[in-house]
């Protein structure tokens, strides 16, 4: 192991991978910093510019602007009380009244230190759990593999925004994309009335579609909105006795961050308010929680860091998104022709093991940039959202152009977006399309397969033990959040 990650090192320091973690890092900084765009939203919109690139330099570009753009989202929680990512709104508690009373150098660095801290811990966690895995996954067989791909797909309780019947709605709209184009295992067309649709309905650009486009029709919608008022930055900088208070927080906070990350459908989200809640639960004085406490920047930004390479941890393993921007990761490594799963560390160990070294060195390159950019970073929020929504519109139809080199792929996007919009307009969220698009393939595929070898009868699903325990988990996983919704739909109309 130890000499794979060390070639792993020796492969990204080669002058083009330290080039696109450099440029993965700014970009993320920047995506972080403007409150709407999430890292989701980056990954998608980079992709396309990865089409030409190497495998190794691709793949540490966006996973540097995945854990960067976590990064970037507490630094407009902290000043101008707008988190830039869903995970940062744990910062803002604590963050924002440091800054209105003028500490706001003071809560950056807390906020930059802690990332940095937390994604590094986190990462190295990454390196020795992600092996094990995916060492103990080579045994899976057709059997396992439809087992695990309905153990994701379940996981859509945790990633449908509080509606589970409009989680199983979007997801079912993914299934139904993916039986568009080829049989995979016969080669008959389905639902194919065009010979574009042979192929099926284009990922990326669907992906674009339901992420980026869909947000600048937002941004239009919104476009009158005023840019908030930033807080000046006096100082970067603290004493190492302020930090020194907060071990205990800096180490709970990293493990948490992995362990929930690695909890597919988690995310950084519950991470950092998981930590955040602990830090003041273990606090002498929990009282101050939430008035300007510099512990509470601390707890959430390591946990929503230490979340990032947590996710990373079943999608490299197993093939599993640990959150929506590992999804579109899937989706990534796949453009490059890349099948992420434990077969990956087999086949392609320079890609696993480069994503490692480049998050264990990328963890102080970002403290350091952070330190020193925040003023500039910051500076985006200023853009009028006229004027970004243009840019973003304009890369989303380069990109998904760039996928093809014709029309159809952007008519693909054009609509994605549409369906995205109308989508989150009524509250169906876009990352169980994604899920199902990614899973969806993998699943039917497998399921076919465990038939064939069975004799058309799904006996081989229910005798082998690992397939029989990841479909009981499954069913688990979506009835427990339907009677706890239930019970406590019973209470309110009791009350």
């Amino acid at each position: 192991m130890f000499e794979q990650l060390a070639l792993g090192f020796s492969t990204i320091f080669q002058p083009d991978n330290l080039i696109m973690i450099f440029l993965g890092t700014i970009v993320g900084y920047f995506i972080g910093a403007m409150p709407g765009l999430t890292p989701s939203i980056g990954i998608a919109l980079l992709i396309p510019f990865t089409f030409t690139m190497e495998s190794v330099p691709a793949m540490v570009m966006l996973v540097c602007l995945y854990i960067a753009a976590e990064y970037g989202g507490g630094i407009t929680a902290i000043l101008i009380n707008a988190p830039g990512t869903p995970a940062a709104a744990a910062t803002a508690l604590d963050g924002y009244p440091m800054a209105k009373r003028g500490e706001a150098g003071k809560a950056l660095t807390i906020s930059i230190i802690a990332s940095g801290w937390g994604s590094l811990i986190s990462s190295i966690l990454l390196v020795f759990t992600a092996i094990p895995i995916a060492k103990a996954a080579l045994n899976f067989g057709p059997a396992e593999y439809f087992a695990l791909a309905v153990f994701g797909l379940s996981l859509i309780t945790s990633l449908s925004e509080g509606s589970l019947v409009k989680g199983i709605l979007g997801m079912c709209f993914g299934l139904l994309l993916i039986t568009i184009g080829m049989d995979p295992v016969n080669g008959v067309p389905r639902f194919a009335f065009t010979n574009s649709l042979f192929g099926g309905v284009p990922f990326l650009p669907a992906l674009i579609g339901l992420f980026a486009f869909s947000e600048v029709l937002f941004m239009i919608e919104n476009a009158d909105d005023e840019p908030a008022e930033v807080q000046k930055i006096k100082g970067i900088g603290i004493p190492f006795s302020i930090l020194k208070k907060m071990k205990l927080t800096l180490i709970r906070g990293p493990i948490i961050g992995y362990a929930v990350g690695v909890i597919p459908g988690a995310g950084a989200t519950i991470a950092s308010w998981i930590s955040y809640n602990e830090a003041k639960r273990a606090s002498k004085e929990p009282e101050t929680f939430g008035t300007g406490n510099p512990e509470g920047i601390a707890a959430s930004e390591s946990a929503n860091n230490g979340a990032v390479p947590g996710a990373l941890a079943p999608l490299l393993a197993l093939g599993i998104p640990g959150s929506a921007s590992a999804a579109i990761l899937i989706g990534a490594l796949t453009i490059q022709g890349l099948q992420p799963g434990p077969l990956l560390f087999v086949k392609h160990p320079e890609i696993p093991y480069s994503i490692f070294a480049a998050l264990i060195f990328a963890a102080p390159m970002m403290t350091i940039l952070g330190l020193f950019g925040a003023r500039v970073f910051v500076k985006v929020t200023l853009i009028p959202t006229r004027i970004l929504a243009v840019v973003v519109a304009a890369i989303t139809v380069l990109g998904s152009y760039a996928y093809s080199n014709d029309m159809y792929s952007v008519w693909v996007m054009f609509l994605g977006g549409v369906v995205g919009y109308v989508f989150r307009k009524v509250k169906i969220p876009n990352t169980p399309v994604v899920l199902a698009m990614v899973l969806g393939f993998m699943m039917e595929v497998n399921l076919r397969r465990a038939l064939i070898t069975s004799g058309g009868t799904p006996e081989l699903l229910f005798s082998r033990p690992i397939a029989l325990i990841l479909l009981i988990v499954s069913v688990i996983t979506l009835i427990v959040p339907v009677i706890k919704e239930y019970k406590t739909n019973k209470r309110k109309a009791v009350a």
